[in-house]
């Protein structure tokens, strides 16, 4: 047999193959994450053995390290650990609305090179829809968790914002879930449970639990509550974030700041809290040890704290609340804080120990939450990508289905502020023609807002409309979103008057709102008023106002107007926003939303942003802060929101009464408000031995009264007896969105947590349960609960 040899066509063809096979082999090598615990040289250390308790093995890894080792991990930049096979981590990665390019843990330059850009939180919120922002979370996290198989994203995403939106000038407002307590902590709890994996491998976590191997529940992902606490303000006259002393009454801690927080622990489990740049009543929040603690020892707090970016360096250098930057450290870690985003203690910690204002215990306390998340990750396992979401890729990026809930969420959270004469939908036979014009109509890098990332394919507000009418112009009316001159307005003028119709995209940009920038002012910016103006005159017949941005405007120009028919609010919508907004002004999607922020006049200004008083006090002439306290005039109210439909409401099953007899010990277990036993005006609700036998049910009907099926927000209120001084005007205690066919009705059902929602707190921080007559408002429906003991 003649020996076999390779033609030069041969030679080809295995010098192609062997190129594919190693390039094959490179991307795969390229698409493992660097992790601890990898065979075959450093998986035999205990810290690496899945068998064992979760607290085991991190106290295990911790008591391994070196001083100078484990001061390195203190950093969001933690170091690597060559000696036991410990890769350098990055705990900072953002997720708000969307992987985000905020932080160093994210890059868009590998084989993942855009995620879905879903609306901006405020105009999520808008939806009043739990299960939606379930699935947003946890789309978000697919996207993720594919990001960090692909070396692109670290684990540990530090999401969502759940500060109130205490005035309507904070530019980190359109972050946040609204003003109100309730939504924004309901909000809290569905994306920590959506990007946490709560849905996700139940088998495993609870297999792994049965074993006693986890300490808090395996995680897909860590999302992380911020920023605590009283944070919501920027920069704003002489004030800054960096500095400010937020002045905060107990009541108002108890009643407005915290509760978000509560709940995102509590109820959404999050492993990871941070702490805010401001003080709180005097002391910096990194090192308010009495507020972290109460996280770890009332809530329940399974995870590790971190400070926001370099908010242990002002506590010394900005605050000078320290008189050095070892004090500064030894507070922080004191307090409980485990890791500082920035270098501040790697570069002063070793110092601080050899002043004695730090412990080397203080130290393994933190690390020991720290790798306890990291290992609750899965991330001392072995292979990441051998484990249960090891095959999420590329593919699982910028998906249909994500597009498509992406869509949902702009559609569901558009608000329909006026539509005069039903001027909305457009009469698809009288379309000719459309202009839409303004400087933001045709930019997709304004669709995100804060902590966005790179979009999939992002839809412009005009894009949107060109897809239902091809003869749409274009005009930018003003050379940018500031418009400081009318330059532009003449083409603007020209192309309104060729046009059927005429839509104006209006309102703000991260140029008005953004981090480190308040607004002064809730007008429109610049020239914008005399732009709508100027096209009102000239367009043939009314027009549609549409409004970008996650701050509250003063239109009051725009509601009495008959040459402005609609007004819709679209925020920051999205990467599909364009297509959203065509969709409900064309009639394909009934619009639903409502607003989670109250919209001031102008006038409100006057009150000073730094002011942190939620109630109102006639004798320094202060009206008090959101729809709960505020008794000024306003522009729309908290759940403003139109329809193309109308709806009625009728109670199916509310009880009469609740009574206390069943859950009280003391026959005397009423107060009086004025401190005296005998009849009871309130019991404390931490004397009530079960709150679980006091909730009931709510149920109702909702009747869609017009043309068009369409799904609706119902919001159900109460108010507690009016005698009790410093209860809010009313507070939201449940909502739910309801699908309705046309000229049909359809049940609802809310739960009402007797002693969660139809309590109060006193001005002394306590909370308490009125007794008496409690009433529950579901649009113009109004019904009395009595609670007695």
């Amino acid at each position: 047999m003649s020996e076999w040899r390779p033609s030069p066509v041969h030679l080809l063809q295995l010098f192609v193959i062997f190129f594919f096979l190693s390039l094959s082999r490179s991307i795969t090598a390229h698409r493992h994450p660097k992790y601890p615990c990898k065979p075959p040289h450093y998986d035999s250390y205990s810290f690496c053995n899945t068998s064992l308790p979760i607290p085991t093995r991190a106290q295990s890894l911790v008591s391994s390290l070196t001083l100078e080792e484990k001061i390195a991990q203190l950093s969001n930049g933690a170091g690597h650990v060559p000696s036991l096979g410990i890769p350098a981590y990055e705990w900072w990665s953002e997720s708000l609305h969307g992987i985000a390019v905020n932080g160093p843990g994210v890059a868009f330059n590998g084989s993942i090179a855009s995620a879905t850009s879903f609306p901006q939180v405020l105009v999520t919120a808008a939806a009043f829809n739990r299960t939606l922002w379930f699935e947003i979370a946890k789309a978000i996290a697919v996207e993720a968790r594919a990001m960090y198989n692909e070396g692109q994203a670290g684990l540990t995403f530090w999401a969502p914002n759940i500060n109130i939106f205490r005035d309507p000038r904070w530019g980190r407002g359109q972050e946040t879930p609204g003003e109100d307590p309730m939504v924004a902590a309901a909000y809290a709890v569905e994306y920590v449970k959506g990007f946490q994996g709560q849905s996700w491998g139940e088998e495993y976590r609870e297999k792994r639990a049965l074993e006693g191997t986890q300490t808090g529940g395996a995680l897909m992902l860590s999302a992380c509550c911020k920023h605590f606490t009283a944070y919501d303000l920027e920069k704003w006259g002489n004030f800054s974030r960096y500095t400010f002393n937020a002045e905060v009454t107990e009541q108002d801690m108890e009643d407005t700041y915290q509760p978000p927080f509560r709940s995102c622990i509590e109820e959404g489990r999050a492993s990871c809290l941070m702490c805010s740049y401001n003080q709180v009543n005097g002391i910096p929040a990194c090192a308010r040890r009495d507020l972290l603690d109460q996280v770890r020892n009332e809530w329940g707090f399974e995870g590790y704290i971190t400070s926001d970016c370099d908010a242990v360096a002002i506590i010394y250098e900005d605050q000078k609340h320290a008189n050095s930057a070892e004090d500064a450290i030894g507070e922080v870690l004191k307090a409980g804080m485990d890791i500082n985003c920035g270098t501040y203690l790697l570069r002063h910690t070793a110092s601080a120990v050899e002043k004695g204002k730090v412990l080397e215990e203080d130290i393994d306390r933190a690390l020991v939450n720290l790798f306890s998340v990291q290992m609750r990750l899965g991330l001392f396992d072995g292979n990441p990508l051998k484990k249960q979401f090891g095959k999420l890729g590329p593919a699982d990026v910028c998906t249909e289905e994500h597009r498509q809930l992406a869509l949902e969420a702009a559609r569901q959270g558009i608000v329909l502020l006026k539509n005069d004469n039903k001027f909305l939908p457009l009469d698809k036979s009288t379309m000719g023609s459309m202009a839409v014009i303004g400087p933001a109509a045709n930019d997709t890098s304004k669709l995100g807002g804060g902590y966005t990332g790179v979009p999939c394919k992002p839809v412009s507000l005009y894009e949107g409309q060109l897809a239902y009418v091809k003869k749409t112009l274009f005009a930018e009316g003003c050379l940018n979103v500031s418009c400081e001159s009318e330059t532009g307005f003449s083409k603007a003028i020209h192309v309104a008057r060729k046009a059927d119709y005429v839509m104006v995209v209006a309102g703000l940009d991260l140029t008005q709102e953004t981090e480190d920038l308040d607004r002064v002012s809730l007008l429109l910016p610049g020239k914008q008023m005399e732009l709508i103006s100027a096209i009102a005159d000239s367009s043939k017949g009314p027009l549609i106002l549409v409004l970008m941005g996650g701050g509250p405007l003063d239109i009051s120009f725009a509601i009495d107007d008959p040459r402005i028919a609609s007004v819709l609010w679209v925020g920051y919508p999205g990467e599909v926003g364009g297509q959203a907004l065509a969709d409900i002004v064309h009639g394909v999607f009934n619009p639903g939303g409502r607003l989670p922020v109250t919209w001031y006049p102008e006038s409100y200004t006057r009150i000073p942003m730094n002011d942190m008083h939620m109630r109102a006090n006639t004798s320094r002439d202060y009206p008090g802060r959101t729809y709960r306290f505020y008794t000024g005039d306003i522009i729309y109210g908290f759940g403003h929101g139109l329809s193309y439909s109308s709806f009625s409401y009728h109670f199916l099953s509310v009880p009469n009464r609740v009574s206390l007899l069943g859950s009280v010990v003391q026959k005397d277990f009423g107060r009086r408000a004025d401190g005296r036993r005998g009849l009871h005006d309130f019991v404390l609700v931490d004397e009530i031995p079960s709150c679980e036998a006091l909730k009931f049910y709510v149920t109702f009907s909702v009747a869609n009264n017009g043309d068009m099926d369409g799904s609706h927000v119902a919001m159900l209120f109460s108010r507690v007896p009016w005698e009790f001084k410093g209860a809010p005007m009313k507070q939201l205690i449940g909502f739910t969105r309801v699908h309705t066919e046309s000229h049909k009705a359809a049940a609802a059902s809310i739960l009402v947590d007797t002693c969660k929602h139809l309590s109060l707190v006193n001005d002394q921080g306590t909370r308490i349960l009125p007794l008496g007559a409690h009433v529950l408002m579901l649009a113009e429906l109004e019904h009395s609960v009595y609670i007695h003991v």
